[in-house]
């Protein structure tokens, strides 16, 4: 699993480098929306929650063995106990996945990403993938003519 600063985009500092104060006030206003949502074409804040519809319709499931945990909280299931499960396969309690759910779109152990309410993001996400494609169809295109 990605560390905090890769998952991030992010480098530490090196020794003796100075943190850019201005940066960090430039992320402060964007967290909060105080300024343009469309900051140099990336998403400029976390992920929205996950769709409140989605969320609703996750299935529950009643768990058979107690040879797992709950990767959020990590404590074990036990027989008998209800279990949400997510598309990408992962269980987890009701109460922690829930709570997750409320402040992002995305499974906490594999990263998978459900839909939001968010049209901003939905719309980043259409066009972050539209631009992947047109990258991977150049791509071949290239390696077609000159291979």
């Amino acid at each position: 699993m990605a560390g905090y600063f890769e998952e991030m985009g992010w480098t530490e500092l090196a020794d003796g480098e100075q943190p850019n104060h201005l940066l960090h006030m430039a992320r402060f206003l964007i967290d909060f929306g105080m300024y343009e949502d469309n900051f140099s074409g990336e998403w400029p804040r976390l992920p929205p929650p996950a769709s409140k519809e989605t969320v609703k319709n996750l299935p529950e499931i009643t768990i058979e063995d107690d040879d797992s945990s709950c990767p959020i909280c990590l404590k074990n299931f036990q027989s008998g106990d209800k279990a949400k499960k997510m598309p990408c396969l992962h269980l987890f309690h009701s109460t922690c996945i829930l709570k997750w759910l409320e402040r992002t779109n995305s499974c906490p152990f594999c990263r998978f990403e459900l839909p939001t309410d968010n049209e901003g993001y939905e719309a980043f996400k259409k066009e972050k993938k539209r631009a992947e494609q047109r990258k991977e169809d150049l791509d071949t295109l290239h390696n077609s003519m000159f291979s």
